[in-house]
This record gives structure tokens, C-alpha cells and sequence, in this order.
């Protein structure tokens, strides 16, 4: 018999935002799918929502329409009594980055304010049973580049962007009225989505118009960024399965592992149209800040029976041809397909310094300021990565001047712009491609792993030779696996003039190709850094993080790096002049089950977890992964203070972070 509480079944639901792109798929699905449900559909038609998009559900006994704004109180309160609504589905938001770094007083109104008032008519009226505050991934901020598990719904949230910022605020308002007058609540955290009806501001739809219209696809940057798109049906039934079977209280993402690049959706879109993107696409001036990913933690969701059923290929298929069928679908959308949204309020320039001023942007000039007392100036690729923040908010704490490299690794001229403009005294390499959301990516994007592993690493090294720069290169020790000379248990670790032995995965052969390559120059110093681990266990690139949220481990001792310890070294290294290669792990070796022990002594007492073999373990990844114990006497030596790896994480992880 099972014990899963009976799926809520609503009578009456206002939908907000109801005419605009999701909540009219949303509207739709719900009018259709249950004609016992009554329907109340509120819109101020505003630029990007129609009344078309629910032409359909308009002859329907069970749906009602009512043109108005959340932000009006008297209408809110009234329809709430009046139409005895027992659920809400709050979709009502302004949601185009690009306008809110303009206008973003409208957002505010809008996002936090109308959130408000809907909140405080639902405590005033007493009748609400669900209330689904309808969210977005952006409130999570930046995800790293490198990183193979999304954000969690428990993940702080780190907006960037007017938007999102709102869009947080809205939450924060919803988590209080849950908490202080216990409000039904139930909120979601959302992907991108495409898909027919899209107001054509946003970015497939934007692209698929332009291409009708043969005319350039504009791309923000250099394309670089990476984005996860569910089709709107998908996104539909999502909601579906939260109305009728989420547990008030909860957060749930609605997301897809599937990323693909800005630069990619737009060669696919001009491979469904026939043409060439070499002369169809166009890059233009990016966005103050544009974050580089945001990858979610879906498996909450699934928990609930979600799955999602249509391919990125047949759904961009779809929408194409609806949008080749509907091309006037609204009127004049000039202004929505420009590179850059026409703003109503601000007229904006080009002026790095009005970007500024309006607080738009952190400039790495800014971030990077100095009195010059330390005499030092790094330039450090790798901004978005997690090594790269790290090694930034160490320069601001040590009061060393430094900037982010803005060019691709790659690309040589952007390279030489980045030192001209910068004058560094050292450059630091914390860029590179781990996958997307592992290692396994590699396997099917050789290429582009070589480009940024390789290619990439060895321009920058022969640019920083060129002008006799020292370069601090972080790199991977999983280039070795146990062998016959260096067993498991035996405390003889691999060497730093040892070559690497493992080739199971092809970006450990990356690796270990340019690490190879590097020895000819004598200006690099490369750290083998494995396995990172750090005091902030709730990122989700630290190791530690990663093990506690798998279902099963392996049980193997391995070299580690305690990133809290060994990075103000590195920086100690670059002042040194230290250079060739070094094992960059706290010394001795440590195994998954005595770091999970540590965790379940200093963090959660009640925590368990299953251990499985390596063929076992094969089962489930695509590459296999490298385990083996580094030799750490060289780093000792130069730095005979530093701590062993079960020392450290003690000191710098566990019991900063005591709970039990």
C-alpha cells in the first residue's frame, strides 16, 4: 500500500501573467486536461503576452479572463473572493535581462511589489490552499564552468543581474509570509524555455525571425555562454506534476542536464534554414554582465514523476516551424529583434564609465584596485571558474593588485591585448574544460577540449614567454593511476618527473599532452592539483560536496588538494619564482570513506552511505576515472608547514564547519 499523500486536487485557480509565453502552454494544458478545474486568467497584456496565445481556451465553460495588474490591490483581493480561488500560479513577472539593466525600477514594481501585494491578499483572505510562486534559475547566479553537479534547491542565491535580483526578492517575500503566517507556498526554479508563442525578445525566437527575415543572428560576446533549454510542453507538464503532487513548503527546480552554447543554437538554427553561419552570425557588444552558465539539480523533480520527453532537435523543429507558419503572430517586433533592447526610460551609451556609475558592472579594474604596496600585478584567467574566484578574493584580501583576462585563451591577440592593457608582473592559468557536467563531456567534444586544453594553454604560455612572464599554470594530477611500481597502500607516490600513465579518459590525455608540452618552457611553474576540496561545502565543485550527494562511492585512497591551505601557497610560489612541475596535494593520501566519516562526525550524525566497486562504477560513467598517490615532497620541502591531507581537511573543512 503505498504511503504517498493523495495529489492535491484545486477548484478554482487564478493564473497570473496567464496570456504571456509559459502560463498560456500552462492555461492550456490545465483547461484541457481538467474541465473540472475553473480557470481565471489575469493579464495586463503587456508588450510580450497576447490574448491569441489563449484564443483556444476561450470558449471554454471552465476558463474566465480578466485584463488587469497584480499590482492592484483592490482587483487582486476582489478576484480572490469573488471567484472563491482556492490555488494561485503566479507567473506575472517582467523577465528580459537586457531590459532590466535599464528600466529596472519596472522589474522591481513588478517582480517584488505585485509578489507583495498577491501575498498579502492571500493572508488577508484566508482561501488560498496552493500558492505556486513561478521563479528562475538566474537567482542562483554564475554556475562554474567546470562544475558536474547543478545547483541544488538548497543552494544560497547569488543573483547578478537587475532580473534575477527581483526576482530573488520576490522569494525572500514569499519565504517570510510562508514562515510568519504559513502561506501555502510552493516555488520553482526554472531553466530557459522555448517553444511557439514566445515573445521574440528572447533568444531562439529572436534568432528564428531574423533567419526567416535574412537578416544577421546577433550573439552576445563571443558565444561562449551556455544555456540549458527545456521545450515549453515539457515545461508545462512540470508544472502540472508541482500543482498536484509538490509539497508545500519546497523548492523545485525545473531543469535539464542538456546545455548547449549561445554560438550552438544559433548554427542550429541556421542549419535548419539553410544557411551558412559564417555570414549569418553576428557578434555584438555583450551585456554588462552576462553570466556564463546556470546548471540545475533536477533530480527533486523526477522524485515527483517528471521526466523530460522532447528532444532539443524535434522541439527546435517545432518552434521553427510554428514561427515560419506565424510570423505576424504580433505586430511590430522591430525593436524586440535589435542586438540590444530599445529601453523606454534611460538612454543608454557605450561608456564603460556610465556602466559604472549605475553600478551595472564590477570592472576587474575596480575589483582589482591597490595601493601597488606589494609591488605585484597578476593577470588571472579562469574568472568564472571556481580556482580563478578564489585566487581574486585572495588578491583583494592581500591587497595585491590583479585583473581577469578578458580574451580567449586561444586566441593570441586577444591575449597580447589582455598584457598590454593589463601590464602584469605574473599570469595565472586557472581556465580550462573539465565537461559539461563531467569529464565524460570530453569524450564527445574532443575538439573543444583540445582548443581550450591544449591550444589554449600553450598560447598562453608562449605569449607569457614572449614577455618574459611567469606563468602559474594549475593543472591536474589525474594524468596517473595506481600501477605495478606505485601500488594502492603502498606510500609510493608518482613523482613530479614521472610521465603520466593514465589515458582512460580523453581529457586526462589532454592533460598530460600539454603538461608534457610545457616542459620546453621554462617560464611555466604547473601545479597538479586533484581532487579540490575547500571550506565551503556548499559549492558543488568541492569534492567533499560532490561524494555526500552521490548514492554510491568508491572507497580508494587518493591524493587531495585542500584549496584553502595550498592556494595562498601558490600565490607564495609566484612571489618565489618557483617554476617546473609540482605536485600540488597536501601530503599522504586520504580514501572516501574516511572523508565521509569526518562528515558524518562533524556535520551530520545521521548520514549513511553505500560504497561500490570500480566495475561497478564503470557501469555508470562513460571514462574512467584516475586514482593514485602523489608524491608531495617537493611542495613539503619548500613549505615544511603544510599540512597533511587528513590535517588539513580537519583544520580548514570539518571544524570550521562543526554542527554535532
Amino acid at each position: 500500500m503505498s504511503s504517498d499523500p493523495a495529489p492535491y486536487a484545486p477548484r478554482k485557480i487564478l493564473i497570473t501573467g496567464a496570456a504571456g509565453f509559459i502560463a498560456s502552454h500552462v492555461t492550456r494544458r490545465l483547461i484541457e486536461d481538467y474541465p473540472d478545474y475553473k480557470i481565471v486568467a489575469l493579464d495586463k497584456l503587456d508588450y510580450c503576452s497576447d490574448l491569441k496565445n489563449l484564443a483556444t481556451c476561450r470558449g471554454s465553460p471552465n476558463f474566465k479572463f480578466v485584463k488587469g495588474d497584480i499590482a492592484c490591490a483592490d482587483l487582486v483581493n476582489h478576484l480572490l473572493i469573488a471567484e472563491d480561488i482556492d490555488t494561485i500560479m503566479h507567473f506575472a513577472a517582467q523577465t528580459h535581462v537586457d531590459n532590466s539593466f535599464g528600466n529596472s525600477f519596472e522589474f522591481t514594481t513588478n517582480n517584488i511589489y505585485g509578489t507583495h501585494v498577491l501575498l498579502e491578499a492571500c493572508k488577508v483572505t484566508k482561501k488560498i490552499k496552493r500558492f505556486i510562486h513561478v521563479s528562475t534559475d538566474e537567482v542562483y547566479g554564475e554556475t562554474d564552468m567546470e562544475t558536474d553537479i547543478g545547483n541544488p534547491e538548497a543552494s544560497q542565491l547569488l543573483p547578478t543581474n537587475p532580473y534575477s535580483a527581483t526576482k530573488a526578492g520576490a522569494e525572500m517575500l514569499v519565504m517570510a509570509y510562508h514562515r510568519s503566517y504559513g502561506l501555502p507556498i510552493i516555488t520553482t526554479r526554472g531553466n530557459n524555455v522555448y517553444g511557439p508563442n514566445q515573445y521574440p525578445e528572447k533568444l531562439i525566437p529572436k534568432f528564428i525571425l531574423l533567419a526567416l527575415r535574412g537578416e544577421h543572428l546577433p550573439i552576445h560576446g563571443d558565444g561562449s555562454n551556455v544555456r540549458s533549454f527545456l521545450y515549453c510542453e515539457d515545461v508545462a507538464e512540470a508544472f502540472d506534476v508541482i500543482l498536484h503532487r509538490g509539497a508545500i513548503g519546497h523548492v523545485y527546480n525545473i531543469g535539464t542536464k542538456k546545455e548547449r552554447r549561445v554560438l550552438d543554437v544559433a548554427e542550429d538554427i541556421c542549419k535548419l534554414y539553410g544557411l551558412d553561419p559564417e555570414k549569418s552570425i553576428n557578434y555584438v557588444q555583450d551585456r554588462p554582465f552576462n553570466d556564463h552558465r546556470y546548471f540545475l539539480d533536477d533530480q527533486k523533480l523526477k522524485k515527483l514523476g517528471w521526466q523530460e520527453s522532447t528532444p532539443w532537435e524535434e522541439g527546435l523543429k517545432m518552434t521553427m516551424e510554428w514561427y515560419t507558419k506565424n510570423p505576424d503572430w504580433w505586430d511590430d517586433v522591430s525593436a524586440a529583434l535589435h542586438p540590444h533592447p530599445r529601453l523606454s526610460m534611460i538612454a543608454q551609451s557605450n561608456d564603460d564609465s556610465w556602466f559604472s556609475q549605475k553600478g551595472l558592472i564590477s570592472d576587474a579594474k575596480e575589483a582589482g584596485k591597490s595601493d601597488g604596496s606589494s609591488g605585484l600585478k597578476f593577470l588571472i584567467y579562469g574568472k568564472t571558474g571556481w580556482i580563478g574566484g578564489l585566487l581574486g578574493k585572495l588578491c583583494k584580501d592581500g591587497d595585491i593588485a590583479f585583473e581577469y583576462g578578458q580574451g580567449r585563451l586561444e586566441d593570441r591577440k586577444s591575449i597580447l591585448k589582455d598584457i598590454k592593457k593589463v601590464n602584469p608582473t605574473h599570469v595565472f592559468n586557472a581556465a580550462g574544460v573539465t565537461g559539461r557536467p563531467n569529464v565524460d563531456w570530453c569524450e564527445s567534444h574532443k575538439v573543444e577540449t583540445i582548443r581550450t586544453n591544449v591550444v589554449g594553454t600553450l598560447t598562453l604560455a608562449d605569449v607569457c614567454k614572449e614577455h618574459n612572464l611567469l606563468m602559474m599554470n594549475f593543472a591536474t594530477g589525474c594524468i596517473f593511476e595506481y600501477d605495478h611500481d606505485h601500488q594502492e597502500g603502498s606510500r609510493i607516490g608518482f613523482k613530479e618527473e614521472d610521465k603520466p600513465n593514465f589515458t582512460g579518459s580523453f581529457y586526462s590525455k589532454t592533460k598530460a599532452m600539454v603538461e608534457e608540452l610545457l616542459r620546453e618552457y621554462e617560464n611555466v611553474c604547473t601545479l597538479r592539483v586533484r581532487m579540490p576540496i575547500s571550506s565551503d561545502l556548499s559549492n558543488p565543485r568541492n569534492f567533499i560536496t560532490k561524494i555526500t550527494r552521490y548514492d554510491k562511492v568508491v572507497n580508494i585512497p587518493n591524493s587531495m588538494t585542500v584549496l584553502d591551505e595550498l592556494l595562498p601557497i601558490s600565490i607564495e610560489m609566484a612571489k618565489r619564482n618557483c617554476r617546473g612541475i609540482w605536485n600540488f596535494t597536501n601530503p599522504g593520501v586520504v580514501s572516501h570513506n574516511e572523508i565521509l566519516e569526518m562528515h558524518r562526525d562533524y556535520i551530520d550524525p545521521e548520514f549513511k552511505w553505500m560504497n561500490f566497486d570500480l566495475e561497478e562504477q564503470a557501469k555508470v560513467i562513460v571514462a574512467p576515472r584516475s586514482n593514485n598517490e602523489l608524491d608531495g615532497t617537493k611542495l613539503k620541502d619548500e613549505f615544511p608547514e603544510m599540512l597533511s591531507i587528513k590535517e588539513s581537511i580537519l583544520e580548514y573543512v570539518f571544524k570550521p564547519n562543526k554542527k554535532t
